[in-house]
């Protein structure tokens, strides 16, 4: 590599750190969720031993109807923030067509009507068909933008493929600035998820745990980082 091209990558270097700069991490909160004190939305928690570690357990109440089923951290909220999760998900048996629906909720409004969230579908990631692989990973945000219409009006952009696996611990970082986020799966230090367009407001909300229908949500840990401004 010449001298010249070593300077060309430095400088792009440069420029990526200035375009998405490292946080300015204030307030750091390890969540204890055998303690927390979860307002609940169309699910039920349950303490469960799963995989060697204590956990919740969160399953979606019968006949919902959307995607408004998660458990708010009472006196977790943030607008900024770096969220760190050690979760799992599963269908609920072999029968049902449910992916393992799991992950986080932020920015949920203070009457829980409205909120974002990504989360995973586990059993995608190893299917045989690329189509479904490149779904295992979903951005939403409540009321007005359902996956559904997501992938209806931009197909793939708010969904991608993360190697993940049903049934066991899986490691997810979500940062949130702005109307920005990435989702990083396992330590990987490229995010598998990149969203510019965050369709809420960039305004301070509650932060939760999100499972879907069909579905075995486990929650071993959460580690919440809020960013000064």
């Amino acid at each position: 590599m010449t001298y010249r091209s070593i300077l060309s990558v430095l400088a792009l270097s440069i420029i990526s750190s200035a375009a998405y700069p490292a946080p300015q991490v204030g307030k750091v909160t390890t969540i204890d969720l055998g303690k927390a004190t979860l307002d609940r939305k169309n699910v039920e928690v349950s303490s469960v031993r799963y995989r060697g570690a204590n956990a919740l357990l969160l399953t979606t109440a019968p006949d919902v109807a959307d995607d408004a089923t998660f458990a708010a951290i009472r006196g977790a909220t943030a607008s900024d923030f770096v969220i760190e999760a050690v979760l799992s998900g599963a269908p609920v048996d072999d029968t049902t067509t449910a992916r393992g629906f799991v992950g986080i909720a932020f920015r949920i409004s203070e009457n829980r009507d409205r909120f974002e969230a990504i989360y995973l579908r586990p059993t995608n990631a190893h299917a045989d068909d690329q189509l479904r692989r490149n779904h295992t990973v979903q951005y939403i945000s409540h009321p007005a933008h359902p996956w559904e219409r997501l992938r209806k009006e931009a197909p793939g952009q708010y969904e991608s493929y993360a190697d993940v696996k049903p049934a066991e611990w899986i490691k997810l970082k979500i940062v949130v600035r702005g109307s920005a986020a990435r989702l990083y799966v396992n330590g990987q230090q490229e995010p598998s998820l990149i969203v510019n367009d965050l369709k809420l407001p960039p305004a301070s909300g509650g932060i939760g745990l999100w499972v879907g229908p069909g579905s075995l949500g486990h929650f071993k840990s959460l580690k919440i980082s809020v960013e000064r401004p």
